[in-house]
């Protein structure tokens, strides 16, 4: 395509219909892209899939994404086996005394491991599950409480992964001077409104100031009245691959060792932040560090021969393949939309209301759109961060304000979106159907979201 047109609106229509109907993200992210390559050239759909697909697996993000993903689930996977998850849980539970303070320690828990959002959704999902489903609270509960501490905490902390990449986004498109983006980031966190809103929310949330509705209310309602935890992933009745993995980590819970100790638990955990840190927010460094202190470690107590071990970490890897297949489809889908404009598309459709007082609460509003609409937060930043910023300065508005919005409309997206990346894994971490998780947090990011837009006009 040659120019951005209304056509380029059907690919993420046919996705998050089929995601809703089917349940199944993969193959409605696959049947996108598919839609979208037909748009391109319907006599082309097979190269240009094949081309894409090839295009894709060997971008470095998708490599890394791959890496840590596997990798942490053979983590995820020792910790449990072990016994030092169970132990965790066992002292958790002495100090969560009911469903809220369960829900606050969460909370907390995510806002601690602030460094990451795939470390943060992956790490406090899988830590707390097991003591939330003690006091009979919702999956659906425990992902909304982890995504909403994933991407929004991350995104206002300039010790994180998302502050190193945006930072050196505006560097490289001369927003900030060499050496400065960071700093340039720091000026716009007072201003990135849907993270300090989604974050906020979470403790008024599980609190009842503000009240379970919708979808949430009927879950929380379920687990309530003594409906199994896992009852969408009972081995009658297993469907969709996330089901299998949630299934798979239940089972690793069944076996693990009852008389596991806690600080087989912490000592992994703390090295992993710990070395994520001393490599520059390096997550697959950190990883490959901490399994290196972690299998000798194990090892010297002899809680399982080599062997065993490696076999666990295999099967770990094997319980991420769900959440990595999901993001592969995503980028190729995100892929498709790039081709199709769509980005473009929905920038010009709003360039009219692009002035000095309406342009940051339309930025966030139209990258909202297309981080919901493609799963990407980061690719969204990297592709419309040439087009807005330059906007911004012509028309004078005021460019922390504007970064702010931009980098709250990405957190909006990463979490709300049925399948980005940090939501795929806050419900693979929780043990959660993804699309029942998608659909119960909707509609609170949805009001977060509207709130942030609001605040957007009165600021500017």
């Amino acid at each position: 395509m040659t120019e951005p047109s209304v056509i380029s609106v059907i690919p993420p229509i046919v996705v998050l219909t089929l995601a809703v109907w089917l349940r199944r993200p993969i193959l409605a992210l696959v049947l996108g892209a598919i839609v979208g390559f037909a748009l391109l050239d319907f006599s082309a759909i097979l190269d240009n899939f094949a081309t894409s697909s090839l295009k894709v697996m060997a971008d470095e993000t998708i490599g890394w994404l791959i890496l840590v993903c596997g990798s942490f689930g053979a983590l995820i996977a020792l910790l449990v086996r072990t016994g030092g998850a169970l132990a965790f849980g066992r002292n958790a539970i002495k100090l969560a005394k009911g469903p809220k303070s369960s829900l606050l320690m969460t909370y907390f828990l995510g806002i601690v491991i602030f460094i990451d959002d795939y470390l943060n959704a992956l790490t406090v999902g899988e830590t707390m599950r097991r003591v939330t489903d003690k006091f009979k609270i919702s999956r659906e509960m425990l992902a909304y409480v982890v995504d909403s501490t994933a991407a929004p905490v991350c995104v206002l902390v300039p010790l994180s992964t998302w502050a190193v990449f945006f930072g050196g986004l505006l560097v490289d498109n001369g927003v900030a001077p060499e050496g400065q983006g960071i700093s340039v980031y720091m000026q716009a966190i007072p201003y990135m409104l849907y993270a300090w809103v989604a974050v906020i929310m979470v403790p008024l949330v599980i609190i009842g100031v503000v009240p379970l509705f919708g979808p949430m209310k009927k879950a929380e309602l379920a687990a309530r009245e003594g409906q199994p935890a896992l009852e969408q992933v009972d081995l009658d009745a297993v469907h969709t691959p996330d089901d299998y993995a949630a299934r798979a980590i239940e089972q690793e819970f069944e076996q693990a060792d009852e008389h596991g100790k806690l600080y087989n638990f912490l000592v992994p955990i703390g090295l992993l932040v710990a070395f994520t840190v001393y490599f520059d927010i390096d997550v697959w460094k950190g990883l490959l560090a901490t399994l290196a202190v972690t299998v000798p470690f194990y090892l010297a107590q002899k809680l399982m021969p080599l062997a065993d071990m490696l076999e666990q970490m295999i099967d770990g890897f094997k319980s991420m393949l769900p959440a990595i297949g999901t993001v592969i489809a995503a980028f190729i889908f995100k892929d498709v939309c790039d081709q199709l404009m769509l980005p473009q598309f929905v920038i010009n459709s709003l360039s009219a209301y692009m002035t000095a007082e309406l342009l940051p609460a339309m930025v966030f509003l139209s990258m909202a759109i297309l981080a919901f609409a493609t799963g990407s937060s980061w690719g969204i930043f990297a592709v419309t961060i040439p087009i807005v910023m330059p906007l911004a300065v012509a028309v004078d508005a005021n460019i922390p304000l504007v970064i702010g919005a931009l980098l709250s409309a990405s957190s909006f997206g990463s979490q709300a979106c049925f399948y980005s990346d940090s939501t795929v894994l806050a419900a693979q971490g929780s043990g959660c159907n993804l699309v029942s998780h998608a659909i119960t947090q909707l509609p609170y990011a949805l009001l977060a979201a509207a709130i942030a837009f609001v605040g957007f006009l009165l600021m500017a």
